[in-house]
């Protein structure tokens, strides 16, 4: 009995030491119990400043300063590529030992708080500028864009790479071009360069160098540029509401300036396309959506970033005689932190019936991701971005009623898969800003959404279930009523100006046909028409249809049976 007592009393200290007090047992050559602390991970270091910023070239040795937070006695400044000899002032400084060697040139020298396992990491970086002195011979890493389209417009060429300096030149064959150093929070010292249209009206390669001028400096290694006519594919297409002009936003992958537009006039008898010229590039990547406002002087396209950037929204300015486009610049997608609703790579656009306020479905980030919301100068097109506001899921595609009282977005659910839904909004008529109405059921994957030309009813497309969900619009408050589902179609869906016909893309790669009861808004297939493509258009006679293939990259042209809703091609043009 004292022996199974002493036992049990030794077990129950052990128990202790296991469990309570955070020690783990272990067995010694000699029997022993050698109890031993459980390793605490070492915190992620973060710099907030750093004293000093800058140095002489060729200077004497010093002791650089840095203040943060979740320093340790095992941190380790970095400074220009090698580990310094650093000391543990407390856990919100250190210092470093600089020698002369690591500031005997010009440029600019990273400087980072490297923390040693268990846990740790690497703080996010700093730059030390080392001033005067001789300057280094550059190096490029890369181009950003890398090539551009035959003819296209003037373009900012970013050059990536080593010991750049404020002097420091791009060489497009040879001739200087207008150049700028940034300091990029993640990138470090990098140059951009204006490139004009007259250095890519042929086809063929350029030479890209950087020059650092003396004392030291020199010419880096040369980075070939291609210029080159864009294999596109096209994704959506909208007509202009005078019918006169069709635009189209292209992807190209991989190339330069991902996303372009290109640009047509409209034969107002055949209804025929006729290129404008070249197209114009977007200067972001992933072009998914276009849209023309209201009085056809604006275009605006959505770019969702192809997983590089955040995305963004490129505005143009139209010239009313010609519908060729300009750019008037890019606004980048907001891309909030969580907790906040996913911002970024912007999915669809679109332009209330005032043209004062453009909406765009943020499909990136987590989810639930948002709509944004931007009022439009009505001088110069630009967008001004007013905020955004979470939307039921991952928002797809929006659109505003023919009164723009309301707003509508499908959203997928996350991970796809499974229903999906529609969220509802009313719109400011003075602010543009959003309020939501909350959110009504709809079919797995939702995709394209459209609001018949009365304003009475709405569609849904669900790609998941290849089913079209329908909704009447209660004109006085926005909310939606389910009224049922149609199969038959999943793709990008489009209405005619009568209100008579929907149409629809489907997976058996044609286009469904649908009449729509003016009562009860309720669909009926009538048969396919066409090919289906990423994205339908009507002409505002109603009298031509345009679908956009990014297979065969080109667009179909149709002439409209007004009378049966059947299509008739008329031929296909290249983007």
């Amino acid at each position: 009995m004292k022996i199974t007592a002493t036992l049990v009393l030794m077990a129950a200290i052990i128990g202790l030491g296991i469990y309570g007090c955070g020690y783990t047992a272990s067995t010694t050559p000699g029997g022993g119990y050698n109890p031993t602390p459980n390793p605490t991970p070492n915190p992620v270091p973060t710099i907030t400043t750093m004293s000093p910023k800058s140095a002489t070239a060729g200077g004497a040795a010093f002791t650089l300063t840095i203040n943060g937070t979740n320093f340790v006695a095992g941190s380790m400044v970095n400074f220009g590529g090698a580990a310094r000899t650093t000391t543990f002032v407390s856990a919100t400084q250190l210092t470093a030992a600089i020698p002369p060697a690591a500031i005997a040139l010009a440029g600019y020298g990273e400087v980072t708080v490297t923390n040693p396992a268990p846990g740790g990491g690497t703080a996010d970086r700093l730059w030390f500028t080392i001033i005067g002195g001789t300057n280094p011979v550059p190096t490029i890493n890369s181009l950003d864009p890398s090539e551009a389209p035959v003819g296209g417009q003037a373009f900012t060429l970013t050059v990536y790479g080593l010991n750049f300096v404020a002097s420091s030149v791009v060489r497009w064959n040879g001739s200087d071009r207008p150049t700028t150093l940034v300091i990029s929070w993640c990138c470090g010292p990098l140059l951009t360069a204006q490139i004009p249209a007259s250095d890519i009206v042929a086809p063929g390669t350029a030479e890209v160098t950087v020059f650092n001028p003396a004392p030291g400096g020199g010419s880096s290694n040369p980075s070939t540029f291609i210029i080159a006519k864009a294999a596109l594919h096209p994704q959506s297409v909208a007509v202009d509401p005078t019918g006169k002009f069709a635009y189209v936003a292209n992807t190209r992958w991989p190339g330069a300036f991902a996303g372009y537009v290109s640009m047509y006039t409209i034969n107002p008898t055949t209804g025929a396309l006729a290129s404008i010229g070249p197209p114009v590039a977007t200067y972001d990547e992933g072009a998914r959506s276009v849209t023309v406002d209201p009085f056809g002087k604006f275009a605006y396209v959505a770019n969702w970033g192809e997983g590089d950037t955040a995305g963004s929204v490129s505005a143009y300015t139209i010239d009313a005689t010609t519908g060729a486009l300009r750019s008037t610049g890019t606004i980048d997608a907001p891309c909030a932190p969580p907790p906040s609703p996913g911002s970024c790579a912007p999915w669809s656009v679109v332009v209330d019936p005032s043209g004062k306020f453009a909406y765009v479905a943020n499909e990136g980030g987590f989810a639930p991701t948002s709509v944004s919301m931007y009022t439009i100068k009505a001088t110069s097109g630009a967008l001004t971005f007013i905020g955004t506001i979470a939307a039921g899921g991952r928002a797809i595609s929006v659109a505003v009623d023919p009164k723009g009282k309301f707003a509508y977005v499908t959203t997928k659910s996350d991970p796809p898969g499974l229903a999906g839904n529609v969220s509802m909004y009313t719109i400011n008529a003075a602010t543009g800003a959003l309020t939501s109405l909350g959110t009504m059921p709809a079919g797995t994957d939702p995709l394209s959404v459209a609001v018949d030309p009365k304003g009475k009813f709405l569609y849904v497309t669900n790609s998941g279930s290849n089913e079209v969900s329908m909704y009447a619009i209660d004109t006085t408050t926005g909310t939606l009523t389910s009224i049922g589902t149609t199969t038959g179609g999943g793709g990008p869906i489009a209405i005619h100006p009568s209100g008579k016909f929907a149409y629809v893309s489907n997976s058996a790669g044609s286009v469904s046909i649908y009449t729509i009861d003016a009562a009860t808004g309720t669909l009926t297939s009538i048969g396919t028409t066409g090919a289906a493509g990423s994205s339908i258009a009507i002409h505002p006679s109603g009298e031509f249809a345009y679908v956009t293939n990014p297979g065969s990259n080109d667009v179909s042209m149709y002439s409209i049976d007004t009378a049966t809703g059947a299509w008739t091609l008329i031929g296909t043009i290249g983007t």
